[in-house]
């Protein structure tokens, strides 16, 4: 799976075709989960609060430039 991102520790991946709704994976630890990229909603899978927290804020910065 290509990896899109790496911050604070977290790993971003996404599949070409993967199934709807738009997501990507991410690696945090010994968590992982999906998150639509629309709404950030996790579809599968635990992230810790901080996990999620840092995925709102990391992406929020690449989609910015």
């Amino acid at each position: 799976m290509p990896e899109i991102s790496r911050f604070f520790g977290i790993i971003i991946r996404m599949y070409y075709r993967d199934h709807v709704p738009p997501h990507f994976h991410a690696h945090y630890g010994e968590y992982q989960a999906e998150i639509t990229i629309e709404t950030f909603e996790i579809l599968k899978g635990k992230l810790p609060n901080r996990g999620r927290a840092w995925i709102g804020v990391g992406v929020g910065c690449a989609s910015s430039r």
